[in-house]
């Protein structure tokens, strides 16, 4: 792998990890579907997907 090829690999599996790259593929829908209304900060994104959790759980298998 090249120099800065791999730096964007490293970078975008981090985001992948970290959830980062998730809230902008969340503010992006947003931005589609409801362009009028308010995006919100990061910090209210992480309180409304932790409740979302909380009032629909998932169960896994295994």
């Amino acid at each position: 792998m090249s120099g800065p090829r791999w730096v964007r690999a490293v970078r975008w599996y981090l985001r992948e990890l970290t959830g980062e790259a998730e809230y902008d593929r969340y503010c992006a829908r947003h931005r589609r579907h409801h362009s009028q209304a308010p995006l919100p900060s990061r910090r209210e994104y992480e309180v409304l997907r932790a409740l979302h959790r909380e009032t629909h759980p998932q169960s896994r298998c295994c």
